[in-house]
């Protein structure tokens, strides 16, 4: 289980989350919706170690993240892509997908692979990165430059690290921002073949309710910072807070 407890963040007066508690399990795809301003990013930050937390806390398997910074998280199994891609654009595509499973390995090829490497042991990582490419649909774009690269392409890159990464929780800030109508299927069916291991936690901040709705398992809202709402999709989606909230729907006057 992903746990946060009274997870909490202020910048100066503003309470931008507001004792957050919530426990994702394995199996389940849980989208975080809600306005614009809501907090569903800094959430997403608070959980990864991009922010520090004012209060609360952040588990996985039992096990306390909350003094752990970023890429000590990312060890520990959270794995987050982000709205902006995060990638190493003077490397080919290969290159960076080469180091994310190189990131997961123990033994010396941690140290770097260079002219001592072992031929078989660097072999083995260019063929798990080139299986990685093949899923995601890359395989024909590994030699090229990440920089020359077109958005949709890139998301599709950062999805390529993720998986290389092999995380217990696969976080996606938007994962189709920025795509056209013929690209972002192919990120959204990546995403539906990860939904297939049942030992994963995905978690998915989306503005797109089509998507939302197609995809989650359940749905948490975040109003001001505040958890609002919890529970199956067309529950959630039909509950009068989120009429208002999130779908911009006045209450009926009394």
């Amino acid at each position: 289980m992903l746990v946060t407890q009274d997870l909490t963040i202020r910048f100066g007066g503003h309470v931008a989350v507001n004792r957050v508690s919530c426990a994702f399990a394995p199996g389940t795809l849980t989208a975080i919706v809600g306005p614009n301003g809501a907090g569903k990013t800094t959430y997403f930050n608070l959980i990864s170690g991009q922010l520090k937390a004012t209060g609360g806390s952040v588990s996985l398997g039992g096990h306390d993240l909350s003094g752990l910074s970023p890429s000590a998280r990312t060890r520990a199994g959270l794995g987050r892509a982000f709205q902006l891609t995060n990638l190493f654009p003077h490397l080919s595509v290969l290159e960076n997908v080469r180091l994310a499973v190189q990131a997961t390995q123990d033994g010396p090829h941690r140290r770097g692979l260079n002219l001592w490497s072992i031929w078989s042991d660097h072999r083995a990582l260019t063929e798990r990165a080139e299986g990685i490419l093949r899923t995601v649909s890359l395989f024909d774009r590994q030699e090229a430059p990440v920089a020359s690269l077109p958005h949709g392409d890139q998301r599709k890159l950062e999805v390529a690290l993720l998986m290389a990464l092999e995380p217990q929780v696969y976080m996606f800030d938007e994962p189709t921002a920025g795509m056209g109508h013929d690209e972002a299927p192919v990120i959204l069916n990546l995403i539906r073949d990860l939904k297939k291991d049942k030992t994963k936690i995905i978690l998915l901040v989306e503005h797109k309710m089509d998507v939302v709705r197609e995809l989650a398992d359940r749905i948490i809202v975040l109003t001001n910072g505040t958890l609002v709402a919890d529970g199956p999709p067309a529950e959630v989606i039909a509950s009068p807070v989120v009429q208002e909230a999130y779908l911009g729907v006045a209450k009926e006057a009394a």
